[in-house]
């Protein structure tokens, strides 16, 4: 259980969350009011997560959204919703290459005085979680947990003196009313969904569980509880000690440096505050990148299994039972875009790791929103004694909820990139058109399988038991 909790919990750690995305955020939406932000977001998946839990405890699958969508909604939109996670999880792994880069550049050049680029960085984090994602999931974690249970220390560290140390006015609590949200409250969701990413990792390693059932439970919803406090109330905390009127025009006066968090924790708590929250920082990051490699290898792995994708991607290695080809898959894609972006010279922060990070949370929305869905059409066909609340009403209520919140993402996704109102720019639309498109080519190559290879659509979400449904299924292309 432990290794599984720790990664639902460092996929999004706290100083991530806050010294980088949060802190940038601050400028490129305009608002101050995440901390109800996140706690909203926090209320609708965990009532989202009642029937995911649910659902959990009758299908075991390493691709876990691809799966429960099979078989809730159908194999075609399941294999779109397979692709869709596979271009997502890629998205937010590889634009933490970005972030990770920049901050490790910062502090060799401040307490070492070496300029370093900051894509050399990013590729021996690249190098690291390359040889880590061929290991065990348990050795994984124990690197995972270490760096967790120092980050969490300190973020309590560091709230304490937020706190302590109120800008001038004493402690406000304007970050908490609706009216600190409400003018860009889309783009501001989409933040913090990103923030969230992870909760659901817990299905995705329950293959690899002992007591997979309690395990999911406890991972997912423990999970959540500790994101929404720490993100919560350190987001709270800086924004009362920068003060709640000057943070927006702090964090866009000091975009290119990362935003006010480090300077104004340096400015109350000292210098040696701020240099143990960058490294923090900085190894938070690569716990991050390090379990979105994880989760995007596994659903390789299952798809590849299915044969939705090539059957290559089904191997793992024989030592440690690791997804070896779906790991090398997605080390392969992150080094492509590494080397072009550096080739490129484009902003590892805002183009890499803000652009790309928060579009990954906006198709992982996308996806919680239709695995909704799909826990209303498994229980449907059978409740298989499971109560009204976690088969029907839960889903149902987190479906509205999600469905909204994505109306108000898309309708806002140029703020959500920072861009002024009215502005055009590919990048607005390219993002919510690449899950689109990836969608349909999902479903049109599952109608081809259906077609050309009944043993194998017959197989389509099933996930250990692929090989014998397969095995039972006749030949009809044969016959």
């Amino acid at each position: 259980m432990p290794s599984v909790i720790m990664f639902a919990l460092t996929a999004a750690a706290p100083l991530m969350v806050v010294g980088a995305l949060v802190s940038s955020a601050w400028g490129w939406v305009g608002v101050t009011g995440f901390p109800l932000a996140f706690v909203i977001i926090a209320v609708v998946l965990a009532v989202f997560s009642f029937g995911y839990v649910a659902m959990s405890r009758h299908i075991t699958n390493a691709g876990a959204f691809y799966s429960y969508i099979s078989q809730g909604l159908g194999r075609p939109l399941g294999v779109g919703g397979s692709l869709v996670a596979l271009l997502a999880y890629n998205l937010l792994q590889i634009g933490l290459y970005g972030a990770f880069g920049f901050y490790a550049s910062l502090i060799l050049a401040d307490k070492a005085d070496l300029n370093v680029d900051w894509w050399i960085l990013a590729l021996a984090l690249w190098l690291v979680i390359a040889v880590l994602g061929l290991l065990r999931v348990d050795v994984n974690s124990k690197v995972l947990m270490v760096l967790l249970g120092a980050e969490l220390i300190a973020v309590t560290i560091f709230d304490f003196i937020f706190l302590s140390n109120p800008a001038e006015g004493g402690v406000s609590l304007e970050p908490w009313n609706w009216s600190s949200l409400k003018d860009a409250a889309g783009p501001a969701f989409a933040v913090c969904v990103t923030a969230f990413v992870g909760f659901e990792a817990a299905p995705v390693f329950a293959e690899e569980a002992k007591g997979k059932n309690r395990t999911v439970a406890v991972a997912t919803f423990l999970g959540l509880a500790v994101m929404v406090v720490s993100y919560a109330v350190t987001s709270w905390a800086a924004a009362v000690s920068i003060g709640v009127d000057a943070t927006v025009p702090a964090a866009q006066e000091m975009a290119e440096s990362g935003g006010p968090f480090f300077p104004t924790l340096a400015e109350k708590g000292g210098a040696w505050a701020a240099d143990l929250g960058l490294v923090l920082l900085t190894t938070s990051i690569a716990a991050a990148a390090l379990s979105y490699h994880n989760t995007t290898a596994r659903y390789a792995f299952a798809l590849g299994r299915e044969r939705v994708l090539p059957a290559f991607f089904g191997r793992t290695r024989a030592r440690s039972g690791a997804p070896s080809s779906g790991s090398i898959f997605q080390t392969v894609i992150a080094l492509v875009v590494l080397v072009l972006f550096a080739v490129q010279g484009w902003d590892p922060m805002l183009n890499l790791f803000f652009w790309l990070g928060t579009s990954g949370g906006v198709g992982v929305l996308f996806l919680v929103f239709t695995t909704s869905l799909s826990v209303i059409g498994f229980f449907l066909k059978d409740a298989r004694g499971e109560g009204a609340w976690s088969r029907l009403i839960a889903p149902i209520l987190s479906s509205v909820a999600l469905g909204y919140i994505i109306w108000l993402v898309v309708d806002n996704f140029g703020g959500l990139l920072g861009f002024a109102p009215g502005t055009e720019n590919a990048a607005v639309w390219a993002f919510p058109a690449a899950y689109g498109a990836v969608a349909v080519i999902g479903v049109i190559w599952a109608l081809i399988l259906r077609a050309t290879s009944r043993q194998d659509y017959d197989a389509i979400g099933l996930g250990a038991r692929a090989s014998a449904a397969r095995a039972d299924t006749p030949d009809y292309a044969a016959l």
